[in-house]
This record gives C-alpha cells, sequence and structure tokens, in this order.
C-alpha cells in the first residue's frame, strides 16, 4: 500500500477521528499502531495533507508534546491554541503531559507504559 492511495490515508484519518476532545496522539504512536508500511513520518505527511474539515488534525503531535505545524498554520501556534482550547495545558517550552493527554485506542492500552517510556527520552 502506497502513502498515496487513499486507502492508506483512509486508515490514518479513521484513527485520528477517534481521538477524544482533550486528548492527543503522535504521529509515531499512531504508525506503530497501523502497523507494516506505517512510519511517523509518513503519517505527519498524510495528516499536513488532509483536506476534512471534520478531522480533528490539531490532536496529532509530535512525540516530545509539542505541536508541528507552526511553519504551515496560519497564525503560527494555531494548533496549540486549539489544543488549549480542549482543556490541554502546554508549558512555557510548548510541551504537553503526554502522561496526561496521550490517548489509546481500545485495545491498545497494554501498549501505554512502553510508549510513554519512548516519548519520555
Amino acid at each position: 500500500m502506497k502513502v498515496d492511495e487513499p486507502s492508506y490515508r483512509e486508515k490514518v484519518y479513521e484513527l485520528v477521528r477517534r481521538i477524544p476532545r482533550g486528548r492527543v496522539m503522535t504521529y509515531g504512536q499512531i504508525a506503530a499502531i497501523l502497523g507494516e508500511g506505517y512510519t511517523a513520518r509518513t503519517v505527519g505527511y498524510v495528516m499536513h495533507g488532509a483536506n476534512e474539515t471534520k478531522l480533528p488534525w490539531q490532536r496529532v503531535i509530535n512525540s516530545q508534546g509539542k505541536c508541528s505545524t507552526g511553519k504551515i498554520t496560519l497564525p503560527v501556534n494555531l494548533q496549540q491554541s486549539m489544543l488549549e482550547s480542549e482543556g490541554i495545558k502546554f508549558n512555557a517550552a510548548g510541551k504537553c503531559d503526554l502522561n496526561t493527554y496521550l490517548w489509546f485506542p481500545e485495545g491498545f492500552e497494554d501498549q501505554e507504559d512502553k510508549s510513554i517510556s519512548l516519548f519520555d527520552h
């Protein structure tokens, strides 16, 4: 399956649509859940190319807990502002606490500790 194929993109969008308000997932986390053929980079590519108004794109952030859209959105802090309006708190460095806000779909909760340890490095 190729990143430009609609079915490839739709799998990413389907998962992103499930992220609840006030929670986030990371590009790498989405790639790990979707499995072979998905990487953090390809998930980012898909998300940055999304043109769906109903897709909560702002809920996908990088593995450091930061927003990665500053150079492609106006205003530059649009993503962080949207997340803050959902109740997510960011520190002065622009990071949110993944231990608090990271969301795992049902069936993937058991990967929580493993995933968080990767993000904390």
